[in-house]
């Protein structure tokens, strides 16, 4: 089945390289086809390099746990940013994360982005038959680049735990494209991207 066209597209990027980033302009460029063919479609931008959430620590997590009419002005403040970046998962209807790979895992600026989206009683729940995502009716695209090749080894961390991640918030069916080798030289990287691209190019379609 063919994806409908989205209406309100969210797209994380996470590369310390800003716009410049591989996976950035990777990411940008599948929205962008995307837009060729649905011309409304509105992007919201959550860029957590160039505006990095703040790490969670014990006040944010017991506010969190606080119900909003006894939160007091500081735990108010502390979980301003994580509702912020929920209301702008809610408002889409396609997820697009930009992740390179650092370290064989997801940068920290993303990882605390999730600790921030992932709340539960409101992106999740638990139930007597496990955990519940709230956020479903969205699906997502993860465009994931590499310096060496990684995917389908032991060494890929990184994409089993994004999918489990983002299913766990009830997003799916989720797609990944990976470039890999980009610190292989410039004929490794070359193709990387043209296969990236095409994959891209096919999601978009």
């Amino acid at each position: 089945m063919t994806p409908s066209i989205p209406h309100h597209a969210l797209l994380v990027t996470s590369s310390l390289s800003g716009e410049a980033g591989t996976s950035s302009a990777l990411a940008r460029d599948y929205l962008d086809r995307l837009a060729t063919r649905g011309p409304d479609l509105r992007i919201t931008h959550r860029d957590l390099a160039g505006d990095p959430p703040p790490h969670l620590d014990a006040e944010t997590f017991a506010a969190f746990g606080t119900s909003p009419d006894e939160r007091s002005a500081v735990q108010r403040e502390r979980v301003a940013w994580s509702d912020a970046a929920i209301a702008e998962l809610r408002a889409a209807d396609l997820v697009v994360v930009a992740a390179p790979m650092y370290n064989f895992g997801v940068p920290s600026a993303l990882k605390a982005w999730m600790d921030h989206v992932a709340r539960a009683g409101i992106t999740f729940r638990y139930t007597d038959r496990g955990p519940q995502g709230l956020l479903t009716g969205r699906r997502a695209v993860v465009v994931s680049t590499r310096g060496g090749r990684y995917a389908g080894t032991a060494a890929d961390s990184q994409t089993p735990f994004i999918e489990t991640f983002l299913g766990f918030l009830g997003l799916g069916p989720i797609e990944f494209v990976h470039a890999e080798g980009l610190a292989m030289g410039e004929d490794h990287a070359a193709a990387a991207l043209e296969s990236a691209q095409r994959d891209l190019e096919r999601l978009a379609a």
